[in-house]
């Protein structure tokens, strides 16, 4: 009997050992790079991290996870070939493409663009194509956005050229899991190239994917989305594998042109490993500006 208490109490013993190895506990808590983050576990709903989750912002071309959400929904078919057309959206006037006025390409070509290499014109030409025009496609995405319960979200355009297209982290988690339901977004966001054939006039065009993450090894990423203003900053959103967990990973506002990836990385090496990474102080300095520029703004409302 005595032999049994001891071997029961010796395994009561050893439990936390097995639980750390199969999520390592982390006594300090990561800082990140970004204004806004945040990170959970698409099967249990927990969340393994967030900063300022609920910090309504510009999403630059976040916004187009969106656009091929309504697109999709439309059930409108993808090989039909689309002529590039911009005129109903005033933001995209003075905006340079490499794809030309007129020329046609398929839909899911299009589609491919705007979520892969984030191509403005590929995503001003699905709304222009839309049952309606222009401004029900609008219409469609504020609409699928209150479906979704995405209370801190607005839609002005599908491209995310406008600070009016603006959500917060929290709502771009639900973004996700919606999108998650697409197999096609996943498919095509996460290639990490794509050469397009477009016709009147006949040319060919190679694109790569925005997220560089795709080409690495030690990544599983399903979905992805990048985005850039400067009013947004660098932002990043993507369904993908930590610590052998199928996350939703959002990411917004964040200092320099590689910023959200190295965040990216560091949340990555934190749920796996528990230790925390450093961030430079220039990034933080600016995150701590951007808090503050929004905090103000907000009051003024």
């Amino acid at each position: 009997m005595r032999r049994l208490t001891s071997l029961i109490i010796l395994l009561c013993c050893c439990l936390p050992v097995w639980a750390a190895q199969k999520l390592p506990a982390r006594a300090e808590l990561q800082q990140l790079a970004s204004a806004s983050a945040m990170l959970v576990d698409l099967e249990t709903g927990e969340v393994l991290y967030e900063d300022n989750p609920q910090q309504v912002q510009p999403i630059a071309s976040i916004t187009k996870l969106m656009t091929a959400l309504v697109t999709l929904d439309a059930k409108l078919p993808l090989n039909e070939r689309i002529a590039v057309d911009v005129s109903q959206a005033d933001i995209m006037q003075n905006v340079v493409s490499r794809i030309r006025i007129g020329s046609e390409l398929k839909r899911k070509e299009a589609l491919a663009l705007a979520l892969m290499s984030s191509e403005n014109r590929a995503a001003a030409t699905l709304a222009h194509h839309y049952p309606g025009g222009y401004q029900a496609f609008i219409k469609a995405m504020n609409a699928k956005a209150a479906e979704l319960g995405m209370t801190d979200s607005r839609f002005v355009e599908p491209t995310g050229l406008s600070e009016q297209n603006v959500s917060s982290a929290r709502d771009l988690v639900k973004l996700l899991r919606e999108a998650r339901k697409y197999p096609l977004i996943g498919e095509l966001s996460s290639a990490p190239n794509r050469s397009v054939m477009f016709r009147k006039p006949r040319y060919n065009l190679a694109f790569y994917n925005t997220n560089r993450l795709v080409n690495k090894k030690n990544w599983q990423i399903h979905l992805t989305k990048t985005g850039y203003t400067d009013d947004a900053g660098h932002c990043l959103v993507m369904l993908t594998k930590m610590a052998k967990r199928e996350v939703a990973f959002v990411v917004l506002d964040a200092f320099g042109k590689l910023t959200h990836l190295a965040d990216a990385g560091r949340l990555k090496k934190w749920l796996e490993t528990g230790k925390v990474s450093p961030v430079p102080q220039e990034a933080l300095d600016y995150k701590q500006q951007k808090q503050t520029e929004r905090q103000a703004l907000a009051a003024t409302r």
